[in-house]
């Protein structure tokens, strides 16, 4: 009978040194299995290093049911994965490295310090200390025809043979810090059908600012706004005027469904509520008001501390029949609609959607197609806003592709 490959006899290729592939490596290196990660980069973690730049929000504290409503379309599988390491786990994991952590008063988590860089210090020496080796200027190329992976580094190209190997390779935004998405077409090649990567918490761009808005308000945060997509609930927040469009957090949070309308209909309408803190009818009762000698700009800002950017709206986006109505232009005040037409370049977005889809893994996130081969993290086809959710299913799916390769490795006879 056929022996199995006992973990602490194997040796597993990690290749991607963000949160994924690290935690992967831990899982493993905890159970006795060698474990050699490869990073294309000069050093490890940077893009979660540029993500904790003004703060390190790791994870979010509000309820099971909310937070897994954050993965939309992926909800399940996500689920499956954040059921043994969500939130809670996380924040305890960070506390057994030294670093503490708060709650904020959006719910979103920090450490203390409110910095990635002691995180992910105290992280590396921990790896190491349980014999982890970290390479880095190591890029993928792909594999030989003997299995082998064929990976480059400053001394030219060479082999890694490996028991198991990960693939935690990122998307495909944020090129200058290794997520370029160079892994679809050697994952094609192999037979594994991806989705495109699409920019997901991204700026989009409208038909064009005038010249006159543009001057005064490109850079101007628009604060204390609802944005609704048609059909559904507003949201509250702020966002950022842009040469080009619009960027900001209440844009990332609405970036799935405006990408998904203007890949269906060339263009997606919002309506921003230019001050969600009054009724319709309140404003119409403000409106009606006598104004005497005052100017109509000076009425709104006198009467509805309507002034700055968000009045710029909506001259910007009305036209003078409006102005002249003031009926009209209450409904224009509460539902002011904006046209987006593109998602801003894939290399812009905070994250991507599309990547390996979780229907080309089994339960473990082995590639059906390459046994043997795990994927996890942010190339996997799933998304989620910012506020913590994009690391925690990172983190997650991470030590899930470790306890699956612990699996296979178990399972797998010797060779």
């Amino acid at each position: 009978m056929t022996q199995p490959v006992h973990p602490s006899a194997s040796h597993v290729a990690i290749i991607g040194g963000g949160p994924a592939g690290l935690m992967a490596a831990e899982v493993l290196a905890l159970a006795g299995v060698k474990v050699d990660l490869f990073d294309a980069m000069p050093s490890l973690g940077r893009k979660f290093l540029l993500a904790g730049v003004g703060g390190m929000n790791i994870t979010h504290a509000e309820p099971t049911e909310a937070f897994l409503g954050r993965y939309g379309a992926r909800r399940d599988e996500l689920q499956a994965l954040l059921q043994d390491f969500g939130a809670e786990q996380l924040r305890t994991w960070i506390h057994g490295l030294g670093i503490d952590t708060f709650v904020g008063s959006s719910g979103r988590v920090f450490p203390t310090d409110m910095k990635a860089a002691p995180l992910l210090r105290a992280w590396l020496k921990r790896l190491r200390e349980h014999g982890v080796s970290l390479h880095t200027r190591r890029r993928w190329l792909g594999w030989h025809s003997d299995g082998s992976l064929r990976m480059r580094g400053v001394e030219g190209e060479h082999s890694v043979t490996a028991d198991a190997v990960l693939l935690a390779l990122g998307g495909g935004s944020w090129a200058r810090l290794g997520s370029d998405g160079a892994w679809l077409p050697l994952l094609a090649a192999r037979g594994v059908q991806c989705a495109p990567l699409q920019p997901s918490n991204c700026g989009f761009s409208v038909a064009g600012w005038s010249p006159w808005f543009a001057d005064k308000f490109v850079g101007a945060p628009v604060k204390s706004t609802a944005i609704a997509l048609a059909q559904q609930n507003a949201r509250l927040g702020e966002f950022v005027i842009t040469a080009s469009g619009v960027e900001g957090s209440l844009i990332y949070a609405l970036s799935a469904p405006i990408r998904e309308q203007i890949n269906q209909h060339g263009a997606a309408t919002v309506y921003l509520d230019l001050l969600p803190q009054k009724t319709p009818a309140q404003v119409q009762a403000l409106l009606n008001k006598p104004r005497g000698s005052k100017s109509l700009s000076n009425h709104l800002r006198s009467q509805l501390g309507l002034e700055g950017v968000r009045a710029g709206l909506l001259r910007e986006l009305t036209d003078a029949a409006t102005f002249a109505d003031l009926g009209r232009l209450a409904g224009a005040i509460k539902a002011l609609p904006l046209t987006l037409v593109q998602a801003r370049p894939l290399d812009e977005a905070i994250s991507t959607a599309g990547g390996v889809p979780f229907e080309a893994l089994t339960s473990e996130l082995m590639l059906t197609q390459l046994p043997g081969v795990f994927c996890a993290g942010e190339m996997l086809d799933w998304e989620a806003p910012t506020g913590g959710y994009l690391l925690t299913a990172c983190f997650a799916s991470g030590r899930a592709a470790g306890l699956g390769m612990l699996a296979w490795l178990h399972r797998k006879p010797a060779s």
